[in-house]
């Protein structure tokens, strides 16, 4: 029986993401090129054939030894890191794209690294590198209609992708690309004659990939996941096919869709196809499309709705424990993939099972209770948490809400009041606790003079830290460092630096495994309060002091290197140079500051 009311369009196929072109090599020529010797037109049409079918990653393997054969032919490296590429082996294909130093590779080199960093959704820096090619280059046209796919300005890309096609002739990859662009406008009939177009072409170039068999009952073999399967596009046609029926309400049409596509082991499909078999077969084959979503999961790589789908479908069928579990084992999936909505719909889907009268209520309760929070307004959001005590008194959620906001007003003894139980009731596995929470409750214990409670929470977060790192030496864990970090920050706040400074230093030992970029966000920031109060002669350091500074910023230098100042956005215009976005130069120029600031000489 199924009594979850689910939305309507809460769960759809998903379709393969826009196919881009920045460095499809057409003229992959390997086997014309290499015979020079046996042994290397055998690398070399080995490395060919693996390209082909599509096993990039042993390609890569054997084009990387013909460099190291042969440095002096181009092909090799071209060849190498479009393998690399291919293989989903971004980092070591940006690296061997360096490589390629003659002027002749300059524009596939500047490709390869726009297709990398499209494929690493770095959409600003794919532009950037588009934008040294020639306008009139059919490729730039093509690629930036993706770019403009991706920034949700679907009729520019797709008249984008129609000029490129009126330059590069009928392109499988760009049909399919302005069907999709169709489809994200809801212009289905259109979307359908392009997606049309696509199979009627592969069905009559290629009969060998028996498109349409397995619908009609006749039995045969996989065609692999060759290249020219790859180029026909009909994986990605059939796939969004399936989606425009899904969407229509047509169940069986989005069936044929599927089984109308080249026929492949499972073992073989894409992660597009096995999501959307799950999906479309829910009802005949519950299990099978559990296991095949839940498998999905397991992946480095899963299309993005695989997540919420299988939540939605657990809560449908009723059941909410696995959808608890799910959630609980991939909170890091919650944030990406969940809207707050969806989050919130599947939160009181599956909380309404043990506490049916009081979930709904708390989650529009902190919904309300977020805007004012939002615009700083404490005192309205306690006022709210005041009126619902009677109802939500026993919730956690709640009981640390009206934590946080007694603790924003400076209420520090009511805070605890609030703090002390979540903390005592993990007691025994106090990392379990938000390290905000901990680091609350300390300044809550300080403020009140209860600096021996402090203290031993303190003591107790240490000693289970260490415990860790004895067991996983290379694990960062960083509540004792956040707690010292807000009672470090606390006491520069009310002008007490020597101490206050010696918190925040202290906060980041060992610096191997504390020095990050949230962490040196919040260090820096009472350094460059405490230079403000000295440039105005406002605070005065004892040297010992100024020296410790010195030092802390010496060993951030030397431990900061590969660790980023900033995360940027993404979408970003300007971007902060390489060599400026590290600890390392932020801590040269806050120790050059000091030196300025006390009048040392360097």
């Amino acid at each position: 029986m199924r009594y979850a009311v689910i939305p309507a369009d809460s769960t759809g196929l998903y379709v393969t993401k826009i196919t881009n072109n920045l460095t499809e090599n057409h003229q992959f020529n390997s086997l014309v090129l290499l015979t020079v010797s046996q042994s290397r037109a055998a690398l070399s049409l080995l490395g060919y054939c693996y390209y082909h079918i599509q096993d990039f990653t042993s390609s890569a393997e054997c084009y990387e030894q013909l460099t190291q054969l042969h440095p002096e032919v181009e092909e090799y490296k071209v060849y190498y890191a479009q393998s690399l590429y291919k293989a989903g082996a971004y980092p070591e294909a940006t690296k061997a794209s360096f490589v390629l130093d003659n002027p002749s590779s300059h524009t596939k080199m500047v490709k390869l690294q726009a297709s990398i960093k499209y494929c690493e959704e770095d959409y600003s820096a794919a532009k950037s590198l588009l934008e040294q090619l020639p306008q009139d280059d059919p490729d730039y046209i093509y690629n930036m209609g993706c770019l403009l796919y991706q920034d949700g300005k679907n009729e520019e890309a797709c008249k984008k992708f129609m000029s490129a096609m009126q330059v590069l002739g009928y392109v499988p990859a760009l049909s399919y690309n302005i069907a999709l662009c169709y489809y994200s406008l809801k212009n289905y009939p259109q979307a359908l004659k392009y997606i049309a177009e696509i199979i009627e072409r592969g069905i009559r170039e290629h009969p060998e990939l028996s498109v349409g068999m397995t619908t009609e009952g006749i039995d045969v073999h996989s065609v692999g996941n060759t290249l020219v399967l790859h180029q026909t596009a009909l994986i990605e046609a059939f796939n969004l096919k399936a989606a425009i029926e899904y969407q229509l309400k047509n169940l069986k049409g989005a069936q044929e869709a599927l089984t109308d596509m080249p026929p492949r082991s499972e073992e073989e499909l894409d992660p597009v196809t096995l999501h959307n078999q799950a999906l479309v077969n829910m009802d005949t084959k519950p299990s099978e499309g559990f296991e095949k979503l839940a498998f999905l999961l397991q992946q480095p790589s899963f299309p993005p709705v695989t997540f919420g789908n299988l939540l939605l479908l657990y809560c449908k069928h009723e059941y909410f424990d696995l959808a608890a579990d799910v959630m609980a084992e991939n909170t890091h999936l919650t944030y990406k993939f969940l809207s707050p909505y969806m989050f919130d719909f599947l939160d009181a889907l599956i909380t309404c099972q043990t506490a049916p009268e009081e979930v709904l209520y708390i989650v529009v309760l902190m919904a309300q209770a977020k805007i004012y929070w939002n615009r700083e307004n404490f005192q309205m959001v306690e006022k709210i948490f005041r009126k619902s005590v009677e109802v939500c008194n026993e919730d956690d959620t709640w009981k640390l809400n009206v934590a946080h906001v007694l603790f924003m007003q400076n209420k520090y003894k009511e805070a605890i009041g609030f703090y002390e139980p979540i903390v005592k009731k993990h007691y025994d596995n106090i990392l379990n606790v938000s390290a905000v929470v901990l680091a609350n409750l300390c300044v809550s214990y300080i403020m009140t003079s209860q600096n021996e409670e402090a203290e031993e929470l303190m003591r107790k977060i240490e000693k289970e830290e260490e415990q860790i790192s004895y067991d996983d030496p290379d694990k960062k864990v960083f509540h004792l460092c956040i707690v010292n970090l807000v009672i470090g920050t606390l006491y520069c706040a009310k002008g007490n630096y020597d101490f206050g400074i010696s918190r925040v230093i202290k906060s980041l030992e060992p610096y191997n495994k504390k020095l990050g970029t949230d962490t040196w966000f919040y260090a820096k920031r009472c350094f460059l309060s405490l230079l403000e109060n000295m440039s105005k002669h406002m605070v005065m350091l004892r040297d010992a002091v100024v020296q410790e500074c010195i030092q802390f910023l010496e060993h951030c230098e030397v431990y900061g290197k590969e660790v980023p100042a900033i995360i940027e956005q993404p979408l970003e215009e300007i971007h902060i140079h390489i060599g400026k976005n590290t600890v390392t130069y932020e801590a040269r120029l806050l120790k050059a500051l000091f030196y300025e600031v006390v009048g040392w000489n360097k």
